[in-house]
């Protein structure tokens, strides 16, 4: 069995982080999102998994490299154009042949894995099998129809619901997947879509199974969800400290320090992590906060917040909450007078000023 994640997505709704930055490379809890992708297939037994790239394809193959890190052979294949879900799986039949595959979306984040996933699908062998949800807001995914764990249809994002079990980015296929994709037409966006390729198996009397997962499980592609999974990656952590932290320091909870790394006079409360060669001086930082190598954190207050690499905070006089701070950025207080705030921001950002 093979695995495939697809990477070459654009990041809009990350933007302005991802101009610079592929989506599958911002980090959960300090580690990039892509990461947890590649390791779940691992952790299944998927030792050989093929990464679709697009644009961002040097930056994602810098970071990966040949797979071996994960316990992987990596092969990095590249979409001609973004075309869908389903043409980047037509893309790939050199790689994958015919054999059994899971594909992943890369900016998926499933804290449990998809190991007993991978097992069920070995045990039944359908042509295709899918991971569901229920979620509160149906209208917004692919959404599944049932009879018991059969599917009986799928819509994407369908006006009126007939169910609330949302298609997460995990599917199992085997070669009956080529004829699917070969079948369909693009959609009205010009797309090759998964689940016409999932439907039109459906209505050619292949077995399409489903899987409802119980666990925590985000799509990171908006700054809301990249929060929520930083706190779910963070959520049954223990302490471990590497760096050092001061006498006049206070730590609560499950907090990591990495090597190199200096608390001093401030409190931190757990979970959260600092990385490799981070400052966090007469300073509050807050639960589910992860803290890049190299930023500074200095007489200020942050919580619930991802801060990228090298970024420095100092001298703000309100908490900062429930933000994404990009890499090389300042952000500090100013006395100069008439008061007023000074702002540089990159395109597609939103600032909330109290």
């Amino acid at each position: 069995m093979r695995g495939l994640i697809l990477s070459g997505g654009k990041g809009t709704r990350l933007r302005p982080i991802t101009y610079t930055r592929a989506k599958q490379l911002v980090p959960v809890a300090n580690k990039p999102v892509l990461f947890y992708g590649i390791e779940a297939l691992a952790a299944a037994g998927i030792k050989e998994i093929g990464i679709v790239v697009g644009d961002t394809h040097q930056e994602i193959r810098d970071a990966v490299g040949d797979g071996s890190r994960f316990g992987a052979q990596v092969t990095y294949i590249q979409q001609s154009a973004p075309l869908g879900l389903a043409h980047a799986v037509k893309e790939s039949k050199p790689f994958l042949e015919d054999d059994p595959f899971v594909m992943y979306l890369g900016d998926n984040f499933l804290r449990e894995g998809i190991t007993g996933f991978v097992q069920e699908f070995e045990t039944h062998r359908p042509d295709a099998q899918i991971l569901l949800v229920p979620v509160p807001n149906p209208q917004d995914f692919g959404v599944a129809e049932l009879d018991g764990t059969r599917v009986k249809r799928l819509e994407e994002k369908p006006k009126q619901p007939r169910s609330n079990l949302a298609l997460v980015g995990v599917y199992m296929f085997t070669k009956s997947v080529w004829q699917a994709v070969d079948g369909i037409k693009p959609s009205a966006r010009g797309e090759l879509e998964i689940t016409d390729a999932l439907q039109w198996l459906i209505d050619h009397d292949k077995t399409v199974r489903s899987h409802v997962i119980t666990g925590w499980w985000k799509d990171t592609g908006k700054l809301e969800d990249m929060l929520e999974a930083n706190r779910m990656a963070m959520s049954h952590w223990t302490t471990r400290i590497e760096g050092t932290v001061d006498a006049l320091s206070v730590v609560e909870g499950a907090v990591v320090i990495e090597k190199g790394a200096r608390v001093v006079n401030s409190r931190l409360r757990g979970p959260l992590i600092l990385g490799p060669n981070v400052v966090v001086e007469n300073s509050y930082v807050g639960p589910f906060s992860s803290i890049a190598e190299g930023a500074r954190i200095v007489g200020s207050e942050i919580e619930h917040s991802i801060v990228l690499e090298r970024s420095v905070i100092e001298g703000v006089p309100t908490r900062i909450d429930s933000s994404l701070i990009g890499k090389d950025v300042v952000v500090t207080h100013s006395n100069d007078r008439p008061r007023a705030h000074h702002i540089m921001v990159g395109d597609s950002s939103r600032v909330e000023l109290a």
